[in-house]
């Protein structure tokens, strides 16, 4: 009926998807799922990987809105560049020590 367009025409609904999607595609929570699903009964880690997912995105969706009513969308951009290039920063550092002692 007319709800099932609705929600497959919501824009918000296929943004969340592709950026999940994207964002996930290849990360090392899906390498240790494909391992885990190898070993053991797919439906079960298909079913507890969903759920995981769920419950963390719902989280992250209810932290975001919080944290939006109290600071503004730029410190959240300053900030989340500043620990994106600190990462950066770590990840060359340790990986250059991590070369040198193999």
């Amino acid at each position: 009926g007319g709800g099932a367009k609705v929600l497959l025409s919501n824009s918000v609904l296929w943004q969340s998807f592709t950026l999940t999607f994207l964002a996930e595609w290849g990360d090392r929570s899906q390498i240790a799922t494909i391992a885990l699903a190898a070993q053991k009964d797919p439906w079960g880690v298909t079913a507890g990987g969903i759920i995981g997912h769920a419950i963390c995105t719902g989280l992250a969706v209810v932290g975001g809105r919080m944290l939006a009513s109290r600071i503004s969308e730029k410190t959240v951009s300053f900030s989340g560049g500043f620990l994106f290039l600190l990462f950066a920063a770590h990840g060359i550092w340790q990986g250059g020590s991590a070369l040198n002692n193999a």
